[in-house]
């Protein structure tokens, strides 16, 4: 609201107030700029007390007779330019919106095979529709969305989505497709009323929808059964209710106010239960607000494992004695089961190998026995294991003991090698270990009980404690986890935290399941850092050349692209590359200074993917792109807005056309071809994209 008053101070000799004076003319001369500027006006007039003065008869909104605030839009004769005038702010969005319904549905059941990642998200899908636990690295709610497809797709989760293998007639996949191109089509709309929301002049606004809607690789990503489409759509949708948020600043606690706070909090939470990037937008919201001021249970913990439906732990004897045969559960996060195998270490001892490993088999499986010098134990008589009792480790398959002695391990060198040595007869005191019970997470007990009690095993000549990290052995380990022994003696370090998991023993009775209920929150938690631990372990392989993975440099410049397909000449073929002209064009302007939104956006998912240790891909930059995208329209808006109004036009035409005649030379990549790949040959702009055979 603006109000134009008189101020006491001023003495009667001040003409430049007088009615006759020009200030008159001057005030409707800037209340005529604010109205074209589309400010609503209201003026108060102030009553003036002093003699001399009279009140400047300015027009009140109710009584513009003259025209001087409200004028009237002139529109032109014809009927469908009038038309278009009146409802133009309609008819863009509206276009662009149907335009993306259609390029992200069509040919979208070309290829009747599962395509890269399908096989991954669809298997995960079927174990949410068969009621089966399963894990993974990524949080559920994309997951949940797949199962959700499925099932309005009439599929019972029978299919094993096996990599490039034929769908059934029976399964509807155009229709799962369809669900997650939805997400993707979504997009543009969004990015569309975004670009407003920032202020963006119509020619800016209609370039960012522009690259949105014909980037290649947003196009291709979001028309498979994959988690992408979800991921950036649930990101345009938190940035899109935090500027709508932004733009209530000046009205807080209005309901409008709280309606995009709450729908911003609501986004927040979709991005971030889809894929762990997600945090990348939480921490762009955060960063706002302090300026403003499947049967992958194997890898969650034992107690955890005790409260899913269809477990086998109720028949788990409670208490460890002599004799049981058991698994062993390191209670590190994403810890595996103790293993051997008849497989030797290259180096070192070139012993029997031990590792950890996440599958359920015979190999997990070891018999708890006295050492040597104390008698055998009586096999009538059930005797408990005890705190500091030295005990032997009895592999139960190849019938060799838990060993270490003074040989660095294999790929951590500061501590010391296990393996397994010897026999049960055959032997040293290099086998034995000293049991030390740290507590147990549900009662007080003095015994040693499956699930709930935390054990570390000590060496009893070396004194190092039995210990499994995330530490990834190489090829000839079979990328299984190094068990070590460690030199240093850290009571609070989990990764020498053991637990009894499955259990053994015709001696004692079973234990039941009401003995290992847990907290929700308890294991909520531990669910989500056991992901966070495994995805961050997805290293690159160093025995293997992998085509598919590429590094953050090369994203921004689109030096790289995926096959995400078989390459047959007759095979309809997908690949996945962004539009040259979006990608390239967006980059320039990363050197300069724009919103806070944009560009700490763009750093906040682009940077972190050079300190991850895990192996990267091309499509981990797609949320950067969205920010990279409002950059480039940004930045061209503002060094065109002092333009000549025809070379505005003239330079976003000619933007346009680059981007429309660029996604029409490369749509083949996206919509998928079944033509040799050789005449693509044109296309080829990078020998780094292997386009070609």
């Amino acid at each position: 609201m603006i109000s134009i008053h008189f101020d006491d101070d001023y003495n009667d000799n001040n003409d430049d107030y007088l009615p006759n004076s020009s200030q008159t003319n001057n005030d409707c001369l800037e209340m005529d700029t604010l109205k074209r500027r589309h400010f609503t006006t209201t003026i108060n007039q102030q009553q003036f007390s002093k003699a001399g003065y009279e009140q400047v008869p300015l027009d009140p909104i109710d009584f513009d007779e003259n025209g001087k605030l409200y004028k009237p839009i002139r529109l032109p004769k014809n009927k469908i330019l009038a038309f278009w005038q009146q409802n133009n702010d309609i008819i863009i969005p509206a276009f662009f919106t149907l335009l993306s319904f259609w390029t992200r549905y069509y040919l979208i059941s070309y290829s009747n095979f599962v395509v890269w990642d399908e096989a991954h998200f669809g298997k995960f899908g079927s174990h949410y529709l068969k009621r089966e636990f399963y894990f993974d690295v990524h949080p559920p709610l994309g997951k949940v969305l797949v199962g959700l497809a499925g099932l309005l797709a009439g599929y019972n989760g029978s299919f094993e989505f096996g990599s490039g293998e034929t769908y059934p007639e029976d399964i509807n996949y155009p229709f799962m497709r369809i669900f997650f191109a939805t997400f993707g089509a979504w997009m543009v709309p969004l990015a569309y009323f975004t670009a407003l929301e920032l202020n963006f002049s119509q020619h800016a606004v209609i370039l960012t929808t522009l690259m949105v809607l014909l980037d290649t690789a947003y196009l291709c990503i979001s028309r498979f059964i994959l988690l992408d489409s979800m991921l950036l759509f649930f990101t345009f949708t938190t940035v899109f209710f935090l500027t709508k948020f932004h733009n209530q600043r000046d009205d807080p606690f209005s309901i409008d106010w709280w309606l995009w706070l709450i729908l911003t909090g609501v986004s927040i939470g979709c991005v971030t239960s889809v894929k762990w990037v997600g945090c990348f937008v939480t921490a762009l919201v955060g960063l706002y607000t302090i300026e403003d001021f499947g049967p992958g249970d194997a890898q969650m913990s034992s107690l955890f494992q005790a409260g899913l439906r269809g477990n086998n732990f109720h028949g788990n004897p409670i208490e460890l004695a002599y004799g049981s045969r058991f698994t062993l559960k390191n209670m590190g996060y994403g810890g595996g089961l103790l293993h051997s195998h008849v497989q030797t270490f290259p180096t070192g001892s070139k012993q029997q190998q031990v590792t950890c490993y996440h599958h359920r088999d015979t190999n997990n499986d070891w018999i708890i026995k006295k050492i040597r010098e104390e008698h055998e134990e009586n096999s009538t008589v059930v005797e408990f294991v005890k705190h500091n009792d030295e005990v032997r480790l009895f592999h139960a398959s190849t019938k060799r003991n838990l060993h270490s002695h003074q040989v660095n391990a294999p790929v951590t060198k500061s501590q010391y090698e296990v393996s397994c040595y010897g026999n049960d007869e055959l032997g040293d005191q290099n086998d034995n270990w000293i049991v030390e019970v740290v507590d147990d997470l549900l009662e007080n007990t003095p015994h040693i009980r499956a699930l709930t009690t935390r054990l570390r095993f000590r060496h009893k000549i070396l004194g190092c404690y039995l210990r499994a990290a995330n530490t990834i052995l190489p090829q000839w380990g079979f990328k299984q986890i190094e068990v070590t022994c460690d030199k240093k003696d850290n009571p609070h370090d989990s990764h020498t935290h053991w637990n009894i998991e499955h259990h053994w023993n015709d001696k004692l009775p079973p234990g039941g399941g009401s003995h290992y209920r847990t907290m929700f929150l308890h294991d909520f938690w531990h669910l989500n850092v056991a992901m966070y631990t495994t995805n961050n372990a997805l290293i690159p392989d160093p025995d293997k050349e992998d085509i598919l993975a590429s590094h953050p440099w090369q994203w921004p410049i689109l030096q790289v692209g995926i096959r995400i397909c078989g390459w047959d000449d007759n095979a309809v073929k997908y690949y996945l590359l962004g539009n040259p002209i979006i990608w390239w064009s967006a980059q320039w302007t990363h050197f300069l200074y724009v919103g806070k939104i944009s560009f700490i956006g763009w750093l906040l998912h682009f940077l972190p993917f050079f300190i991850m240790g895990r192996v990267t891909y091309l499509h981990h930059y797609f949320p950067a792109l969205y920010f990279s995208i409002l950059m480039c329209a940004f930045m061209l808006d503002h060094f065109t807005s002092s333009c000549n109004p025809i070379i505005k036009h003239a330079i976003f035409g000619i933007s346009y056309l680059a981007v429309i005649s660029v996604f029409l030379y490369f749509k083949d990549i996206a919509f998928g071809f079944d033509y040799p790949s050789r005449e693509l040959k044109g296309r080829q702009w990078f020998s780094t994209w292997n386009l070609i055979d």
